[in-house]
This record gives C-alpha cells, sequence and structure tokens, in this order.
C-alpha cells in the first residue's frame, strides 16, 4: 500500500509563487510514475502534470505550462510541483497521485491518491 502526504498549499496573491510536495511511503518509490490533479469547487478533477518513474520525462496540462514545474527527488521519495506566476484560475485542491502500471493524463492511470492540498489565489 503506497500512501501519499501532500503539503505546500495555502494563500497566495496572484503573481505569487507556492511550492507544493508530496511524501510517498512506497519502499519502491522509483517504480511509481507520479503526477499532480486538482479539483476546483464543482468542477471535475481536471490533469496538471506528470512525470515518469525516472524523472528524465515530463509532461503538462496547456494550461499551466510555462508556469508550474514538476520534479522528483526519489532519494526523498518526495515529488514536487513548483507553482509560478500564479492566477485565481489556479484555485483549487491539488492531488498528489501514483502509478505502478504508466503514466499519463488519464485519472483512472493513477492506483494510489492523497487527501489533497488546498490552494487559493486572491486576485
Amino acid at each position: 500500500q503506497v500512501q501519499l502526504v501532500e503539503s505546500g498549499g495555502g494563500l497566495v496573491q496572484a503573481g505569487g509563487s507556492l511550492r507544493l510536495s508530496c511524501a510517498a511511503s512506497a519502499r519502491t518509490f522509483s517504480n511509481y510514475a507520479m503526477a499532480w490533479f486538482r479539483q476546483a469547487p464543482g468542477k471535475e478533477h481536471e490533469f496538471v502534470a506528470a512525470v515518469s518513474a525516472t524523472g528524465r520525462n515530463t509532461y503538462y496540462a496547456d494550461s499551466v505550462k510555462g508556469r508550474f514545474t514538476i520534479s522528483r527527488d526519489n532519494t526523498k521519495n518526495t515529488v514536487y510541483l513548483q507553482m509560478n506566476s500564479l492566477i485565481p484560475e489556479d484555485t483549487a485542491v491539488y492531488y498528489c497521485a501514483a502509478s505502478f502500471t504508466g503514466w499519463g493524463t488519464s485519472r483512472d492511470i493513477y492506483q494510489h491518491w492523497g487527501q489533497g492540498t488546498q490552494v487559493t489565489v486572491s486576485s
């Protein structure tokens, strides 16, 4: 069983930055692709970014490309999401997800999920 714990959310003004972290309990963390999703009030879960198990490959939603960066440190069992130039539309609960079977933009690929961390961007 993989446990994921997100941290780093909070309230920030538009144009500001936040860095989210997701700590994983998996012994074989380096075998898991990782991703961030988000859910705004009244909306469906939205893919944000993903990183392959090795960390060599990343993929971003168009809405965050150029502003967000996903990275991972396999020695610390942690994945990060650096969020810059935040806008009010980024306000959501951000979820970390792990997949042992591949990676992509679909929620169905990911078997393990964290509880989420709230990000609020004020205008």
